[in-house]
């Protein structure tokens, strides 16, 4: 009996579920199709690498899972994202933290991330194959025996640890070839959906604005009267829709309403004034421009570019003189502002998902090792699993902890192994 362990896939999970393996004594060799690892961690956080959250109250930490929390919550207590926090900067990575708790390098550089765990690697043993494409498990009478690569060859091991990623960003690999391996050896993959993705609107002036940035702003969706999701942060317009942070987040939840017709949208420009409070501040700024264009009359307000189609959809003529105006017309204003409606038609695809929503079914899968109650010695890691939260650092936390958990539960394995001969 020898202690090796494969690990397909060399990128967060991959890496890391490697060193924690190697660490507790194994032999690990990490089979990676691309030229280098951390591919899609590299771009990650545009490039900046928001690697954890550091939310302190593990409960509140796991109330922005979307999916299948309750799986989550044995890895997640077994190495949480304060243990990411002091590891990286015991290791001689500073760390920052932003805007929602969001935990980045100092150095603004994904790649100081990656070049620390390739360190870590290293020093732990572990041996790195790339250009190497994993197309099937070998299985031997209900066990794990090794893997068969695109060029025919066969590693065979203890232990396999699939971390492969989900299909988003397909351009850095993820191309969903292990859920096949999986499925191929009985496990079930959920229905694939690109999550933290831009999401599609109907209204041509949204599309007319592209580039526009929104600072300090409330986002509310809605299936009819019933509220699916209210954020306050940063949004942008594109040349399709609506993305930036609070929608991306937004994308995880209403996917699934999405599917059976269009849903509303309410854009708070001004979430820190009520109505009353907004009408005086219209009515001042009004006593400055009385006799200009309501078009030429809201520049201290609102961004220029947002300005005509505001104007517009609150059912005002961009042209009346300020002093002309009524003041229902003005209520209108007031209303629009607080309540900027759109149309959510859909989403973007997988090629601008941060992540996959789906994957193994955790039904399959053991919580507290990431083991496969299928196929004795295969273990999961990362985004192949059917584990998924909103934007800010908690995706990349969810791969940390998955993977610690898959790369010790590969190393109990094999002692197991070795002490039942």
């Amino acid at each position: 009996m020898s202690n090796k362990v494969i690990v397909v896939g060399g990128g967060a999970a991959g890496m890391f579920s490697s060193i924690i393996a190697a660490q507790n004594g194994c032999e690990v060799h990490v089979f990676e199709k691309n030229e280098k690892l951390g591919k899609k961690l590299f771009i990650t956080g545009k490039g900046r690498c928001n690697v954890t959250n550091a939310c302190e109250d593990p409960e509140l930490f796991l109330g922005h899972v979307v999916t299948n929390r309750r799986f989550l919550y044995s890895a997640f207590y077994g190495f949480t994202n304060q243990d990411m926090i002091r590891l990286l900067q015991e290791k001689g990575l500073p760390v920052k933290v932003e805007r929602g708790q969001r935990v980045f390098p100092v150095s603004d550089k994904s790649s100081d991330v990656i070049r620390l765990l390739t360190e870590m690697m290293k020093k732990a043993g572990v041996l790195v194959h790339l250009h190497a494409k994993a197309q099937k498990l070998i299985t031997e009478d209900g066990k794990v025996i090794g893997v068969q690569f695109a060029d025919g060859k066969r590693e065979y091991a203890d232990a396999v640890i699939l971390a492969c990623g989900g299909i988003s960003y397909p351009q850095t690999g993820s191309d969903g070839d292990g859920f096949a391996m999986a499925g191929k050896v009985g496990h079930t993959c959920t229905r694939l959906k690109p999550s933290l993705v831009p999401l599609v609107t109907i209204e041509k002036w949204s599309h007319e604005i592209q580039g526009l940035s929104l600072k300090n702003v409330t986002l509310t969706i809605r299936q009819g009267k019933k509220q699916l999701y209210q954020e306050f942060g940063e949004m942008m317009f594109t040349h399709f829709g609506i993305t930036g942070p609070i929608v991306l987040s937004a994308s995880t939840l209403v996917h699934k309403y999405l599917e059976k017709g269009y849903l509303s949208a309410a854009i708070d420009l001004k979430p820190a004034l009520t109505e009353k409070q907004l009408d005086d501040r219209i009515l001042r700024d009004f006593s400055e421009n009385v006799n200009r264009q309501l078009r030429n009359a809201l520049d201290k307000l609102l961004p220029k570019s947002l300005i005509m189609p505001l104007i517009e959809v609150s059912g005002n003529d961009p042209c009346a003189v300020v002093h002309d105006l009524t003041k229902e017309s003005r209520q209108a204003l007031v209303h629009t502002i607080k309540a900027l409606p759109l149309t959510i038609s859909g989403t973007r695809g997988f090629a601008e998902a941060i992540i996959t929503q789906g994957g193994i079914s955790v039904k399959e899968v053991m919580p507290d090792t990431m083991a496969s109650r299928i196929v004795d010695g295969l273990f999961f890691a990362g985004e192949m699993l059917d584990v998924d939260a909103v934007t800010g650092g908690f995706n990349l936390q969810i791969a940390w902890s998955t993977a610690y958990a898959a790369g010790m539960g590969a190393a109990e394995h094999i002692k197991e192994q070795e002490n039942q001969q």
